[in-house]
């Protein structure tokens, strides 16, 4: 049953009261239409609860705005959500077509630093964010008295003489509630064995970051990549004001799971009452041994990112050399599984932070 508007509505008793169900919640079908975003396809996911989030086509199936009851959960860049026709793959040439967003797929045969790696000249974080989906369905339907709303296609990374490898994805929805999941399958449909990285780039913005901020994750190990993120481990869970010329700093975070192997990790403002307003990610530890913490405090760029990922980030080479390279054989596949949502005042917020003491 959908919970809306402080009451919980079976199929039949919200049918009889709209005339269609996007009038309560959907997806539907839109294009952007100027400047260097014209001609990317969009999905506007609307789950009644007040998240409404947007799903690209034309960018990995990748989330770009996300809010919460008029509430804004995902950081912006100044760089909007270009078509994948402008990509730039050399060097750091990625951030001129990362918009920010609340999901960014980083991958599928590289992802972290550039580096040259087995012959190959690799950029910053890989093509996946820049593929274009094919085959595409979405809608939604009626599982019981539940409505789920997709998005769902597939984008592969190509090219003669290297890899073939195949991400199915799908995104879903269930109407009433202030979450979302991204079901993920990567296959290496090539004839040889071939690198393969993923990474999720989830990018909280303010509100949620802010002042007396707090990272909410079951830590049992963090370490340091540069020597000021070092210096400071011990402040690298808590967030301040918007600093100019404040220097990014990154962290790496193993994580306790529970007993199924799943774990989390949330960002809050961690006001009180209902100012409070968070977002979180689930995830399976299994599937993605580390979680990286992106804290950049700067004015503009003012963001913290919560990224699950296969491998750390200091380039192929790195970590083909430190034995954390996965290398898929032809015809294997790996699954991904992950939930985001949203944290609507201080009582969720509050519960994921005994979730998080009782992982530890």
């Amino acid at each position: 049953m959908a919970k809306l508007f402080g009451r919980s509505y079976t199929k039949g008793q919200l049918l009889a009261r709209t005339g269609d169900v996007s009038q309560v919640a959907g997806v539907r079908m839109v294009e952007l239409a100027e400047g260097p975003q014209k001609g990317v396809s969009a999905a506007e996911f609307r789950t009644g609860s007040g998240l409404a989030f947007t799903v690209l086509p034309d960018r990995c199936l990748d989330v770009s705005m996300a809010e919460w009851r008029g509430r804004p959960l995902s950081w912006r860049s100044s760089t909007p959500e270009v078509h994948p026709h402008a990509f730039d793959g050399r060097g750091m040439g990625w951030l001129r077509s990362f918009y920010g967003g609340l999901v960014v797929t980083c991958g599928l045969a590289a992802c972290g630093s550039p580096s040259e790696d087995a012959g190959e000249d690799l950029g910053l974080h890989g093509r996946a964010s820049n593929l274009q989906a094919f085959d595409l369905g979405h809608g939604g339907y009626w599982d019981g008295d539940d409505y789920v709303m997709y998005a769902e296609g597939s984008l592969r990374e190509t090219r003669i003489f290297g890899e073939n490898l195949l991400l199915r994805r799908r995104v879903s929805a269930v109407m009433g509630e202030d979450r979302f999941f991204i079901d993920d399958l990567v296959t290496n449909e090539g004839s040889r064995t071939w690198p393969h990285a993923m990474l999720y780039h989830i990018n909280a913005g303010f509100p949620v970051v802010d002042a007396g901020a707090r990272l909410l994750a079951p830590s049992r190990k963090v370490t340091g990549r540069t020597e000021i993120s070092a210096k400071e481990l011990g402040q690298h869970d808590r967030f301040i004001k918007p600093t100019r010329g404040y220097e990014e700093r990154c962290y790496y975070h193993k994580l306790a799971a529970d007993r199924a192997g799943k774990t989390l990790a949330a960002v809050a403002n961690m006001k009180k009452g209902d100012a409070a307003l968070g977002l979180y990610v689930r995830f399976s530890r299994r599937q993605l041994p580390w979680l990286i913490e992106w804290k950049m405090m700067g004015e503009r760029d003012y963001v913290v990112g919560m990224e699950p990922t296969t491998n750390l980030v200091d380039g192929r080479a790195a970590e083909r050399k430190a034995g954390r390279l996965i290398e898929l054989e032809p015809g294997e596949s790996r699954h991904y599984n992950l939930e985001v949502g949203a944290l609507g005042g201080a009582r969720q917020v509050n519960a994921v932070r005994r979730e998080v003491r009782g992982m530890l």
